[in-house]
């Protein structure tokens, strides 16, 4: 086993230098003053360049013939990680690309921010144009290695083994399902009363009721914190879990949802499999199981009426008064309100697929070639008027919303919807499996919850492919059906 030995030291070196690199990258996004960014994408592209240059060399791919020798001595986890390291091999970019690639993205997410902050996408459009550019470069040669087409390249390496003929049969029906769902949501909460929240709230007291929140579901503060930047995200390293939120002192809903959310992401990170953590092997299966685990923790558990009911009592002491828009039926009704708006991050778990499938056509339409990036924002706005019927008034609400694009994520978008699918199948399963879990969330007392999903989906890392961890988890790959049942369910409606 000496190459397998050799390849498991050269991998977790790689994986200090991905380490390294996310640090840089929380930091850029959160603390880093603005005129740092060009030496910030030279840092990072010399540690990416680095890495690539361990992982392409001469003796990389010796060891790895080596080690495929000696298979027969290996256990399963050995031979899953072999697996991933071959994975990781093939699919590496030529080292130019790398280095333009990423110094393309640092400066288009600077930009992006100057763009957003000033609703003027012209600030975006030639970097967005350099790293589509840069994208198509990156796909063509992931497909080549992987034998695929470019689109199915750019999704297999945020999920692997996704592809498109996978993915347009579940939005087809999605397609044909949200619009009479969101009416039919929209009619039955018509003459629901939502007391508004009456702000200011402060970002101190926002924070801190967060913190409290992360604590109650697990969240070890011993390796990670919690900070602010202009979109949220979980990243960080290996043991050091950094996720953020932004505020709003006029309402703290969508910043408490918003940490609960990345919360799902970081005990997925937290919950890895300590052996295994500085391998390929020990990683997350991808951005789909990703999403399940954020959208779990986010839409299927906190928007629960036992979780609200635990909440309110935490809102009066954290805020220092007894409103009445915190009792737990008006947090019900105000977190499972069904209103078609702008953005994104903000939008219920029923019209939000639409966000989605809009994001899917765009981005699929740039890559193939049919949507120039300058015509982005008027395609934005006309899908979403389609979809949605809601007209876009600027391009801070627009095109500018997401830092996806600009930071080179093409390709990931569907997997959050595809994430809230696998999210309403585990959780049926959890609270089959496990039914003190809902009373447990009455009580703030997650342990039921995240002990079934340490051991069902954290612990696995990516020993298996994302079907096969799906139905050792529930008993089948993964399926429509929870998901609309729970959205008819919460929501109104027949299921079909």
């Amino acid at each position: 086993m000496q190459a397998y030995r050799a390849l498991s030291t050269l991998f977790g070196r790689l994986r200090a230098l991905g380490d390294a690199a996310g640090i840089l990258g929380w930091d850029a996004q959160t603390i880093m003053p603005t005129g740092s960014a060009e030496g910030r994408a030279e840092q990072l592209a010399v540690l990416r360049g680095l890495r690539h240059d361990l992982l392409v060399a001469p003796a990389t791919a010796d060891l790895l013939a080596e080690a495929e020798a000696e298979r027969g001595t290996l256990r399963p986890w050995e031979c899953a990680n072999l697996r991933e390291m071959r994975r990781a091999h093939a699919t590496a970019l030529p080292g130019d690309l790398v280095v333009a690639e990423s110094k393309a993205t640092s400066r288009a997410e600077m930009a992006w921010r100057t763009a957003r902050a000033s609703s003027d996408f012209t600030i975006l459009e030639p970097h967005l144009a350099d790293v589509l550019r840069l994208q198509r470069e990156v796909a063509a040669a992931k497909g080549a290695a992987l034998g695929l087409a470019p689109y199915d390249a750019m999704l297999d390496q945020f999920d692997p083994g996704l592809r498109l003929a996978r993915i347009e049969p579940l939005f087809a029906e999605l397609r044909r399902e949200i619009p009479a769902l969101i009416a039919a949501a929209r009619e039955r909460q018509a003459g629901d009363e939502v007391l508004p929240m009456a702000g200011p709230f402060a970002t101190a007291a926002q924070k801190s009721l967060g913190e409290t929140m992360m604590r109650t579901l697990g969240f070890d503060f011993e390796r990670g914190r919690l900070d602010t930047s202009l979109h949220p995200f979980c990243g960080g390293a290996t043991g050091d879990v950094r996720i953020t939120t932004r505020y709003h002192e006029g309402d703290f809903t969508r910043s408490l949802m918003g940490v609960l959310h990345e919360t799902g992401h970081a005990l997925y990170e937290q919950g890895r499999p300590a052996q295994w953590v500085a391998q390929p092997v020990g990683e997350a299966r991808g951005m789909v199981m990703h999403e399940s685990q954020s959208l779990l923790i986010e839409m299927q558990a906190c928007r629960t009426r036992e979780f609200l009911s635990f909440l309110t009592p935490h809102l009066v002491e954290t805020f220092g008064r007894d409103d009445p828009a915190f009792a737990p039926d008006n947090l019900h009704r105000l977190y499972t309100r069904v209103e078609p708006g702008l953005i994104r991050v903000d939008a219920d778990e029923v019209t939000y697929p639409a966000h989605i499938l809009l994001r899917f056509d765009l981005e699929r339409a740039m890559i193939d070639g049919d949507l120039a990036v300058a015509d982005l924002p008027g395609a934005f706005d006309a899908g979403m008027r389609e979809l949605l019927g809601v007209a876009v008034p600027d391009d801070a609400r627009g095109c500018l919303q997401d830092i996806h694009w600009p930071s080179g994520a093409w390709g990931y978008f569907p997997t959050y919807t595809l994430g809230a699918v696998a999210a309403a199948q585990l959780f049926a399963a959890a609270t089959t499996a496990e039914p003190s879990i809902l009373p447990g969330l009455a009580e703030g007392d997650f342990t039921a919850l995240v002990g079934w999903l340490r051991r069902e989906v954290h612990a696995k890392g990516s020993l298996l492919s994302t079907d096969e961890l799906l139905t050792e988890a529930t008993g089948r790959p993964l399926r429509l059906d929870a998901y609309l049942a729970h959205l008819h369910r919460r929501y109104g409606g027949t299921v079909h």
